[in-house]
């Protein structure tokens, strides 16, 4: 019975969460790309916790391609010094929403732009579909700093979404690397 229940009870939650990440209607990739900042991380990994004192804002810059693929190039301060990361997002049918294989975690991963007004902000969701065990979401700003009304949405859509108040991150400093 506990087995039935536990089955029921994450049928159910996956439903919700499937139902509260849709992609924004009207999704436009050409007015989406651009430079962007990532000034608010939530992350359910259990390692974020405690490096979250090290993550600082980065910058990162969409571009899109003829076929409706985005693609993200970030830079920012790694082990190494700095870096640069470049993730290739694939689009499905719905506009707004693109699938990419993460290298780290080695599986295929949604991402969806749930909301955005292209000159101000955007809320991304990256999550693996029915397992929400490397989910996460991430406010971009045109600016480096975002009202506070938009951090205050941020911080209440990710706890709308389970995360806990201890993996939603706001940075106060700047990577160096990420220019």
């Amino acid at each position: 019975m506990f087995l039935v229940v536990t089955i029921l009870s994450v049928m159910l939650w996956t439903q919700c969460f499937n139902a509260i990440v849709r992609p924004q209607k009207d999704f436009d990739l050409q007015r989406f790309s651009g430079p962007w900042y990532r000034v608010g991380l939530a992350y359910d990994s259990p390692e974020f916790v405690p490096l979250k004192k090290y993550l600082q804002v980065s910058k990162g810059n969409i571009t899109s391609d003829t076929d409706g693929n985005a693609n993200l190039t970030v830079r920012g301060t790694g082990k190494k010094g700095c870096m640069c990361g470049v993730y290739h997002y694939k689009k499905t049918d719905l506009p707004g929403q693109f699938t990419y294989f993460s290298d780290r975690h080695q599986i295929w991963k949604d991402v969806t732009v749930v909301e955005s007004n292209y000159t101000e902000y955007s809320l991304v969701v990256k999550y693996k579909e029915i397992m929400k065990n490397f989910s996460q979401v991430s406010l971009y700003g045109r600016f480096p700093t975002l009202r506070e009304e938009i951090l205050e949405r941020f911080r209440n859509y990710s706890l709308l979404l389970g995360f806990s108040a201890e993996s939603i991150l706001i940075p106060s400093s700047i990577d160096p690397c990420s220019d």
